[in-house]
């Protein structure tokens, strides 16, 4: 790269539902707690906002609760596969206004 280049675009990071993610939390005082799980959102309880992950892993009967990790004691996230974000869908107001504007 010479100096008279721009420098490359680097695409943005963003948490997306639908992506498998690994959150290391908060847990028991010498271990945190690790949830493998499909991102789906936050969740707001109470005044305090959480993350809400599908579980893919662990024992047989957590597989595909929802498990609530506060924001507060979210340490670390791992995107290890990220999802597509849908884009907006806006009705076509082409064909609502033609009509109206001549």
């Amino acid at each position: 790269m010479s100096p008279n280049e721009p420098p490359a675009k680097k695409t943005a990071i963003s948490l997306t539902p639908g992506s498998k993610v690994r959150v290391h939390s908060a847990g028991s005082r010498d271990q945190p707690m690790v949830t493998d799980g499909l991102f789906r959102g936050l969740v707001s309880v109470g005044g305090d906002n959480s993350i809400a992950l599908e579980m893919e892993s662990g024992d047989k009967d957590d597989k595909g609760k929802v498990r609530l990790v506060p924001l507060n004691a979210v340490m670390a996230i791992d995107i290890l596969v990220a999802a597509k974000a849908e884009e907006e869908k806006r009705p076509d107001s082409s064909n609502a206004a033609a009509g109206y504007f001549r």
